[in-house]
């Protein structure tokens, strides 16, 4: 059990890895196509991948279905967008750190709970010290960063409703491929006028799989070997992982006061999953769905956001995304 618990503990920080670095080998092919080209790669690799692994039978989807999953995709498509630019603007940790606000929100805010209610108050004050006036502040980026966030609390909104319309990994597939079919047009334009070299195409397709198809993999084996909400704990370090991997790959300098915040962003997440629920970290949950956003499967991405189960259905007894 032990060496279980440990070899998934090393693919849950290879996963995260996988995403961030993949991030920031995006990040090194904005200044050639921008973030739109790399988000429209990152898009085309991410609906191939749902579409080899999900196996969705698109027949089979009811109009009001598609409604349900053209609005995932919707979603999907600008969060990526606006997550990306932000990432160009304000640099990875902080853009990440942004978003991971939106499961948090739904978190705390589906919540009756007097200790949700503290990490709220917690995690407010390091909000504004991310956000606090200084003479290079982009205000813009900022704001990216919380459309971002904003866009993945919708998408944990409608990913549970998708869920209980749609069986297994089917409207997750659909919406990323309705996303890939939309930046078509939209990357067609963005390559014609900023025609890509051989590096920067290389970067945004290495991009794509780094962190949209070894992600969605690796968490799939991941989920098979700890339990649902230890998996939501470790991921919440994720905006720690982009601050590393930013300074590292990029040579994005944050302040000291940036990481307090990041790590106490990080906690409040952290302790709202732990303490969510009365069995999750006793139970190993088959996933169904995935998030196509984040390269990891629906289940894990809100572990203690809500309580439903990977397919959809409320659940009492555990936690899930």
């Amino acid at each position: 059990m032990r060496r279980e618990r440990l070899v998934g503990v090393v693919m849950m920080l290879g996963s995260g890895l996988s995403t961030q670095v993949g991030a920031s080998v995006a990040a090194l092919a904005f200044p050639v196509i921008g973030p739109a080209g790399v988000v429209a790669i990152r898009q085309w690799v991410a609906a191939i991948v749902l579409l080899a692994v999900g196996r969705p039978r698109l027949r089979s989807i009811t109009a009001p279905q598609w409604r349900l999953v053209v609005g995932l995709a919707a979603v999907f498509a600008v969060m990526n967008l606006s997550l990306y630019t932000a990432i160009d603007r304000v640099g990875l940790g902080l853009a990440v750190t942004l978003e991971f606000l939106g499961p948090l929100a739904v978190a705390l805010l589906g919540s009756r709970r007097v200790l949700d209610l503290v990490c709220a108050l917690v995690a407010a004050p390091a909000v504004v010290l991310l956000a606090r006036p200084q003479a290079t502040t982009d205000y813009v980026g900022i704001g990216l960063g919380l459309l971002a966030a904003l866009c993945w609390a919708f998408y944990i909104l409608l990913n549970r409703k998708v869920g209980r319309e749609l069986p297994g990994a089917t409207g997750s597939a659909a919406a990323a491929a309705l996303s890939g079919l939309a930046y078509v047009p939209i990357g067609v334009v963005v390559l014609l006028h900023h025609p890509p070299t051989l590096a920067a195409a290389s970067y945004a397709l290495v991009a794509g799989v780094l962190s949209s198809a070894v992600p969605f993999l690796v968490d799939l084996l991941t989920l098979r070997r700890v339990p649902a909400q230890f998996f939501g704990v470790f991921m919440s370090v994720n905006p720690v992982l982009a601050a590393f991997v930013g300074l590292v790959v990029l040579q994005q300098q944050l302040a000291v006061l940036d990481w307090i915040a990041i790590f106490v962003i990080v906690s409040a997440n952290a302790v709202a999953i732990s303490f969510g629920g009365d069995a999750a970290d006793h139970n190993r949950v088959p996933v169904g769905g995935c998030d196509v956003v984040h390269g990891v499967p629906e289940l894990a991405v809100t572990p203690a956001f809500g309580k439903v189960s990977a397919d959809g259905e409320p659940r009492s007894s555990r936690v899930t995304q």
